[in-house]
């Protein structure tokens, strides 16, 4: 009787070890992201920075993502050479995880729905990708499985191995680097941090980074308008669908297996204009261009910096800029485009530029 089964493969192995190196070797060239104040007054004793994700080489929060998928798929002998990588994304993940796929010598595919911003899908086939579009945002997930299954490819699927991938208790994650370059400011750890959720994989490794380091900062997650997650985490139910957002890069029509609610401590949710118009606010006080999930991030911040200026409270906030506002000239930027939605913005850019000036949201914002 056999007794030995071995698939032990020497080149497979060999190839693997290459491609680890080479997708860290990137992230030894790529210079930590900057840590940018945000002006406010300064009697207000509050302290609010931007972490700028917007300048990794793809441009976005999400290469730190798909630096870690790929370092996962390739850990796990997912990924092997000649493996057609496919990914489910609105699009910035698809970016990133075309860069790293061209990197390693793979072809790549991302099922994205076909509202995706042109300059995103632009930026996939500048990287070698193949973007696949769907018209209903929905059937991503299985389109993905199905083109995976039919060419024998790796579906990457961010959506649920978007928490495991990083490791949350440091390494470089997203969440060691905010605070460590908040150690010499004079409040060091954080009241709240901001994100906004699409896998859900940002929240879940800074709300566990915070536990484990014994932090008392609060994790607060923005979710837009027409998102699955604020609903299931104000009703505990978490097998909830929505129709989807249209904030590209967060939110989603259902709750995404990466979405862990146990370690958020508040959501907000944030209507659509008030995306925009926060987005266009920010580059209006820092001359710095954001897309439209920053402008989510910041009007959730502006709230909290108001509740904190109405209960006396001192301290600092940090959220993230996600991406650049180039990816969206031909959606947020564009006036004539916001009229199509029928989105109205003014009455929230005129809230938040009073906010910068009194510290106040008024009730209804």
């Amino acid at each position: 009787m056999n007794r030995i089964v071995d698939r032990c493969d020497p080149a497979c192995r060999a190839w693997i070890a290459e491609a680890i190196r080479i997708v860290e070797a990137d992230a030894n060239r790529s210079a930590d992201t900057h840590l940018h104040v945000f002006p406010l007054p300064p009697e207000w004793g509050i302290d609010l920075y931007l972490k700028d994700e917007s300048v990794h080489p793809t441009g976005s929060l999400k290469h730190r993502l798909a630096r870690s998928l790929f370092l996962y798929g390739l850990a796990n002998g997912w990924i092997r050479e000649g493996t057609t990588i496919i990914e489910a994304s609105s699009g910035s993940t698809a970016v990133s995880e075309a860069y790293f796929a061209r990197m390693l010598g793979l072809p790549f595919v991302a099922v994205m729905p076909a509202s995706t911003s042109p300059e995103k899908i632009e930026l996939i086939e500048f990287y070698g990708g193949r973007p696949h579009l769907v018209d209903d945002p929905a059937a991503i997930y299985d389109e993905s499985r199905r083109l995976a299954a039919e060419c024998g490819g790796h579906f990457m699927d961010q959506f649920t191995y978007a928490e495991r991938a990083t490791d949350w208790r440091g390494n470089n994650n997203i969440a060691e680097s905010i605070f460590e370059q908040l150690r010499l400011e004079r409040y060091p750890e954080p009241t709240w941090v901001v994100v906004g959720a699409g896998t859900g994989g940002t929240s879940a490794t800074i709300g566990r980074y915070v536990r484990y380091r014994r932090f008392q900062t609060r994790v607060a997650v923005v979710d837009p308008e027409g998102s699955a997650f604020f609903d299931a985490f104000a009703h505990e139910e978490f097998d909830r669908t929505a129709k989807g957002s249209r904030i590209e890069g967060i939110g989603r029509p259902r709750v995404e297996p990466s979405f862990l609610p146990t370690v958020i401590d508040r959501m907000v949710r944030v209507p659509d204009a008030a995306s925009v118009a926060a987005m266009r606010w920010t580059t209006e006080v820092t001359g710095r261009s954001v897309g439209g999930s920053t402008g989510t991030n910041m009007w959730g911040v502006a709230h909290l910096i108001a509740e904190m200026r109405r209960t006396g409270q001192r301290g600092s906030v940090v959220t993230l800029i996600c991406d650049g506002g180039e990816r969206y000239a031909h959606t947020y930027l564009s006036d004539a485009w916001l009229a199509e939605q029928g989105w109205e913005i003014g009455p929230y850019l005129e809230t938040l530029r009073a906010f910068h000036k009194t510290g106040d949201m008024p009730a209804g914002f």
